[in-house]
C-alpha cells in the first residue's frame, strides 16, 4: 500500500468523481483509476460503487477513509515537524472563496507570499456551502463564505465584510423611484437571486420564509454582478449585496424591510489540527482582513 494510493483514493472519495479527483491532484484520470484498482486489489474489497452517476464509497470504502486521512495527515505533520526545524515555515495552504467579492484577497496572498515564500498556494471559488464543507473536512485549510447571524458549526472566523443585502431595479422600472420595499411585494414581481447553496440566497430565503412569502425566483446567475446586468436589462427584482452595485448608474437600488445583511468571513476549522502554514495565513487574515469577530 502506497501513499499516493491513499492520496488518490481520499480525492475520488471526496470529489465523488475520478476525472474531477484527478483534476486536484493535478495527475491524468487514468492515472487515478489505475492506483485506485490496485489498491482494491491489494485489500481484497472493492472501494467504490462505480454503478451509479455519481461514485460512491462502498462499505469496504467507508471504513478506510478515516485510516486513509488519518495516514496522509500523520506523513504531512511529519514533513512539517522537519521543516521547522530550520524556522522555514514550508508547505501549501488552499483557499477557498464566493466567486465575488470586494474583499483584498490578492494583497493578502501577496503579503503571505513575500513572508513565505516556500509555501506552495491554491486558491479556488465555489458556493458558501461547498467551501464551508470543505474547511469541515479538511479539504480546504480557510475559505471566504457568506454566513447569517450564526457560524455554521465546526468553523472559526473572523468578519471581512458586514453589508446590506439590497434590491436593484432597471431605470424603466417600476419601482425606479421607491426608497423601500417589503418583501412581500417581491411576491408578485419576478426575482433575479443567487443560486441556492450561496449564504445571500439562503438568508433571502429564509426571511422570506418567516413572513410566509412565496417568491419566484425568475433568474439565476452565480455573481452579483451578473444578477445586476439582468436586472437592468427590465427582466426583475435583483436581490444582492449593496456594495457590488453601488456604483453603477444603469440601476436604482432599494432598500429591504425587514433589513438583511450580508456577511462574508474568512473562516478555517476550529478545534482541529492546523499546519504551521495555514496557522500563519489565518493569523495574516486576522490582522490584515478582520474588521470584526464572527460569533
Amino acid at each position: 500500500m502506497e501513499l499516493r494510493q491513499l492520496e488518490y483514493f481520499v480525492a475520488v472519495a471526496e470529489e465523488a468523481n475520478f476525472t474531477r479527483a484527478a483534476a486536484r491532484i493535478h495527475v491524468a484520470q487514468p492515472a487515478v483509476s489505475a492506483q485506485i484498482a490496485r489498491l482494491e486489489r491489494e485489500l481484497g474489497e472493492l472501494l467504490f460503487d462505480r454503478g451509479r452517476r455519481e461514485i460512491r464509497l462502498t462499505a469496504a470504502g467507508q471504513a478506510v477513509l478515516p485510516h486513509a486521512r488519518a495516514a496522509l495527515a500523520a506523513i504531512a505533520d511529519a514533513r512539517t515537524a522537519v521543516a521547522e526545524l530550520s524556522d522555514l515555515v514550508r508547505g501549501s495552504v488552499t483557499i477557498g472563496t464566493v466567486t465575488a467579492h470586494d474583499v483584498d484577497m490578492p494583497g493578502l496572498l501577496a503579503r503571505f507570499h513575500d513572508a513565505h515564500p516556500y509555501v506552495d498556494i491554491t486558491l479556488g471559488t465555489a458556493n458558501s456551502d461547498e467551501l464551508i464543507e470543505g474547511v469541515r473536512t479538511g479539504r480546504l485549510d480557510a475559505a471566504i463564505v457568506s454566513v447569517g447571524t450564526e457560524l455554521p458549526a465546526g468553523l472559526a472566523a473572523v468578519v471581512v465584510t458586514d453589508q446590506p443585502i439590497v434590491a436593484a431595479v432597471g431605470l424603466d422600472d417600476p419601482w425606479r423611484g421607491r426608497r423601500t420595499i417589503r418583501l412581500e411585494e417581491l411576491a408578485g414581481r419576478p426575482v433575479i437571486a443567487l443560486p441556492v447553496g450561496t449564504g445571500i440566497r439562503y438568508q433571502f430565503e429564509r426571511a422570506c420564509a418567516d413572513l410566509g412569502v412565496d417568491v419566484h425566483v425568475a433568474f439565476e446567475a452565480s455573481t452579483p454582478h451578473a444578477l445586476a446586468d439582468l436586472a437592468a436589462r427590465g427582466l426583475g427584482v435583483a436581490v444582492l449585496p449593496q456594495s457590488m452595485v453601488r456604483s453603477r448608474t444603469d440601476l436604482h437600488l432599494i432598500a429591504l424591510i425587514p433589513a438583511l445583511r450580508g456577511r462574508l468571513v474568512f473562516a478555517w476549522r476550529s478545534g482541529g489540527p492546523m499546519s504551521p502554514a495555514a496557522r500563519e495565513l489565518v493569523n495574516m487574515a486576522r490582522r490584515l482582513l478582520a474588521v470584526g469577530e464572527a460569533e
